[in-house]
C-alpha cells in the first residue's frame, strides 16, 4: 500500500497553496478557487487510482474499462478546446487535474480550467449542476492580466501536484480530506475578518450547537442558513451511523457553492442543500409546505436589515403568525422560521443569537413571550464574547423543543435554564474560543438540568412572566463576587510605611547627584 498522508502534512500544503493569491487577492475571493482545486484534485486523485486498478485487471480493454469508470460517484469526460471563430476542435483531453496540469504553461490556462470545470458540472448534472457557476480561473479582475493571471495558475497546479496532496484512495481517508476542507475554511475565515460571516461559523460553536440540537439515528437535520456547511457535518457527527438526511439552505451562491463541496468531500452526496432565500422564498418545501425537520441548527446573520418584513404578513407558509419582526432586525424571523420547519411535538431547535434577541420590546418582545407561553423555549446559553471573527459581542445559544407542546413527551415540563458561561474561554491573541471541557460542562448542566451556583439557574414560568419575558441572563443567573474586604488601619500602615521608604530613597538620590557634581 501507498504512503498513508496524516492530516497534518495534508493540511500545511493545502494552506502553502495559498501563497499564490496572498496579498493579490482578497482572501473571501481566493478561498473559492483553492476549494474548487481541492474538489477537482481529489475527484481526479480518486478516478486516477480506480484507473489503474481496472487496467491492471482489464488490461488494454478500454471499453470494459470505461464502463466501469461511469458508475464512479463523479465521472470525468473528455473536454475539449474549440476555434472561438471557426468553431474546430484543437484539443481533446480528459477533464482531470492532470490533463490540466500537462497544459500548465498554455496560454489560455484560466480558460483551460474552465472548460474542465464545466465539462464535469455537465457530465455529473445531478450532483454538480451550478456549482462551478460563480468561479472563474480566467478572471482579469480577480486574477489579474494575462501574464500574471496565467503565473499564478501555473503555480497553484504545480502546487496541488505535490505528493503530500495526492489524496488517492490508498493514501489518505475521506475523512481526512474533509477536513482539510473544513480546516481551510476556518483559516480562510480567519484571513477574512468580517466578510468570514457569509460562510463560517467557529468550529467549537458549530460542535456546540449541534450537541444541543441533540440529532440521533433517523433524524432529518436542517441547517436553513447553511454557510458553507460545517454546523450540518457537525451535527452529523454527533450522529454514530450514516442513518440521517441533511438539508440546508444558502443564498449566496458562492457560498452554497462551498457547501455542495463540502458535503461531498464528506460523504454526505446525498444531502440537499438549496441555493434561496430562506425568509423570502424557501426551497425546502414538500406539498407547499414547508419540510418538517426532527433538528433545526443554525447560526443566522446578526441583526439582518432589509430582510423583507414587507412581505411577512403575507408569508405563504404562516410562519410569522406571531408577529413581524423589525425589518431592520431579522434574528427572530429566522427563529420563527426554524421553529415553524421543526417537527410538532418532536423538533428541536439551537439557534446562536445576539444578546438583543433576549430582551428587545415591541414585535421581538411580543414575539418572544408568545413562544414562552406556548412552552417552546427550553434552554437560554450566554458564551463569551469575542467568539467570531465577525463580531467581539457576546452570543447566545436559544434551545427550542416542541417535545414540550401538549401531547409531546416533555409537556410537563415548564420552566427554562438559563446558563452563564460567559467567563468560559480559551483567550486569543486575535479571538477567543471555548476548549472541549467548556463544550462538555454547558452540555453536562443542559442535560442535567439543575441549579449551579454563579452558573445556572431552572427558571419557572412565573419567574420568567414576573420579569415581563425578558431572558436578560443576569436576571436569573446571579455571578456577582463580592470583594475582600479591606482592613483600612492596615492600608493606612501600609501607606505610611511606603512614605517612609519614599523619604529615604529621595535622600539616597539627592546624595548620589551631589557626588555626580563634583
Amino acid at each position: 500500500m501507498a504512503e498513508h498522508i496524516d492530516q497534518k502534512d495534508i493540511n500545511n500544503a493545502a494552506w502553502a497553496a495559498c501563497d499564490t493569491f496572498r496579498g493579490v487577492v482578497d482572501p473571501a475571493q481566493y478561498k473559492d478557487y483553492i476549494l474548487v482545486m481541492l474538489f477537482v484534485k481529489y475527484i481526479s486523485d480518486v478516478w486516477k487510482s480506480h484507473y489503474e486498478e481496472y487496467r491492471q485487471h482489464y488490461g488494454n480493454d478500454d471499453v470494459r474499462i470505461r464502463r466501469r469508470l461511469e458508475r464512479e460517484r463523479f465521472v470525468l469526460p473528455f473536454a475539449e478546446l474549440k476555434n472561438h471563430e471557426t468553431g474546430k476542435v484543437e484539443d481533446r483531453f480528459l477533464a482531470d487535474f492532470y490533463s490540466l496540469y500537462e497544459r500548465r504553461n498554455a496560454a489560455n490556462i484560466g480558460e483551460l480550467i474552465n472548460i474542465v470545470l464545466d465539462a464535469i458540472e455537465e457530465a455529473n448534472k445531478a450532483k454538480l449542476e451550478s456549482v462551478f457557476r460563480n468561479i472563474d480561473f480566467n478572471s482579469e479582475s480577480n486574477l489579474g492580466k494575462t501574464k500574471d493571471r496565467n503565473r499564478r495558475l501555473k503555480t497553484l497546479l504545480e502546487d496541488f501536484n505535490k505528493q503530500l496532496l495526492d489524496m488517492s484512495p490508498g493514501k489518505v481517508s475521506e475523512d481526512v480530506i474533509g477536513n482539510t476542507y473544513i480546516y481551510l475554511i476556518e483559516r480562510f475565515a480567519s484571513d477574512s475578518g468580517k466578510k468570514a460571516g457569509e460562510f463560517y461559523t467557529p468550529h467549537k460553536i458549530s460542535t456546540l450547537v449541534a450537541k444541543l440540537g441533540r440529532p440521533k439515528q433517523g433524524d432529518r437535520i436542517c441547517d436553513p442558513t447553511c454557510g458553507s456547511g460545517g454546523l450540518l457535518i457537525e451535527a452529523a457527527r454527533e450522529v454514530n451511523d450514516r442513518n440521517f438526511a441533511l438539508f440546508g439552505m444558502e443564498s449566496n451562491g458562492s457560498t452554497w457553492a462551498l457547501a455542495r463541496m463540502n458535503m461531498f468531500l464528506h460523504g454526505a452526496d446525498s444531502a440537499r442543500i438549496e441555493w434561496c432565500d430562506t425568509l423570502n422564498s424557501p426551497a425546502l418545501v414538500e406539498n407547499d409546505r414547508l419540510m418538517k425537520f426532527n433538528v433545526v441548527v443554525a447560526n443566522p446573520p446578526f441583526s439582518l436589515d432589509k430582510w423583507g418584513a414587507e412581505n411577512a404578513e403575507s408569508d405563504r407558509y404562516n410562519r410569522f403568525w406571531r408577529g413581524v419582526p423589525p425589518k431592520s432586525k431579522a434574528d427572530w424571523a429566522f427563529i420563527s422560521h426554524m421553529v415553524e420547519s421543526a417537527l410538532e411535538k418532536e423538533g428541536r431547535v439551537s439557534v446562536v443569537v445576539p444578546h438583543g434577541v433576549l430582551f428587545r420590546g415591541a414585535a421581538e418582545g411580543r414575539i418572544r413571550q408568545k413562544m414562552i407561553e406556548e412552552n417552546l423555549l427550553d434552554a437560554v446559553i450566554g458564551l463569551p464574547g469575542n467568539l467570531f471573527t465577525t463580531t467581539s459581542i457576546p452570543v447566545a445559544i436559544l434551545v427550542f423543543d416542541r417535545s414540550r407542546e401538549k401531547g409531546g413527551a416533555n409537556q410537563g415540563r415548564k420552566d427554562v435554564l438559563f446558563v452563564d458561561a460567559s467567563r468560559d474561554y480559551l483567550p486569543g491573541k486575535n479571538q477567543n474560543s471555548l476548549s472541549e471541557e467548556h463544550i462538555q460542562k454547558i452540555v453536562d448542566t443542559v442535560t442535567a438540568r439543575q441549579d449551579v451556583d454563579k452558573y445556572a439557574h431552572v427558571a419557572s414560568f412565573d419567574e420568567i412572566k414576573e420579569n415581563d419575558f425578558n431572558l436578560n441572563i443576569p436576571r436569573y443567573v446571579d455571578t456577582f463576587e463580592e470583594e475582600a474586604e479591606i482592613d483600612i488601619d492596615a492600608v493606612q500602615a501600609e501607606i505610611e510605611q511606603l512614605e517612609g521608604e519614599l523619604v529615604t530613597v529621595r535622600a539616597k538620590m539627592a546624595a548620589m547627584l551631589k557626588e555626580i557634581e563634583r
